[in-house]
């Protein structure tokens, strides 16, 4: 499988993004030395693609599936497309406080610790839908890593869309969430527009 291993505060600095959008409380020192070349409309629509990419842990291929598929539902591309990346299982477990960040809730769920509707999944990319249940396997709840996590996400805000009980480490999607219940620094109209060039 493809890994980026550029280090992610150089990517975060590079893309200008907050590391706080991906999990992560560090924040880097450096200053990013701009050019002062205004970018053009085709680097600033990939930034943004790159960006989104980069904040749900999607490669090139899938993530283009996401915006074939967003492009066939009724309604508006961008934000079905951004719909479909926050239902994704690994994005919908970092949500919910079960993950310290989306590449950590990809490795619990490769792992085969979490339940969605009572049934094992293991693929992080599954996309869950409106009343699915959402848990950590029985076993597993009483893991060392699972009390570290919730220790860590024990402040963080579960969003609107969600509904979670941290006692019984476990999850329900009450909605697919709109576009404005989701808080990523993504301009999806520039994605848009470079996938329909």
């Amino acid at each position: 499988m493809a890994v980026n291993r550029t280090p992610v505060l150089k990517r975060c600095r590079s893309l200008g993004l907050d590391p706080v959008y991906l999990g992560i409380d560090k924040k880097s020192t450096r200053e990013l030395r701009r050019s002062n070349r205004k970018m053009s409309e085709y680097g600033t629509q990939l930034r943004e693609k790159q960006k989104a990419k980069f904040i749900y842990g999607v490669l090139e291929k899938p993530f283009r599936n996401y915006y074939e598929k967003a492009d066939k539902m009724p309604g508006m591309t961008g934000p079905n497309l951004m719909k479909l990346l926050e239902s994704r299982l690994d994005n919908v477990l970092f949500r919910l406080g079960l993950a310290r960040t989306r590449m950590e809730a990809r490795q619990i769920v490769d792992h085969k610790m979490i339940l969605v509707n009572g049934k094992q999944v293991n693929i992080p990319s599954y996309l869950v839908k409106a009343g699915d249940v959402v848990e950590v396997k029985e076993k597993c709840k009483d893991y060392q890593r699972f009390k570290d996590i919730v220790e860590v996400t024990g402040g963080r805000v579960v969003p609107e869309w969600l509904e979670y009980d941290p006692e019984a480490m476990k999850g329900v999607v009450k909605e697919l969430p709109a576009r404005e219940m989701i808080d990523v620094p993504v301009d999806e109209v520039q994605i848009v527009e470079l996938y329909s060039k």
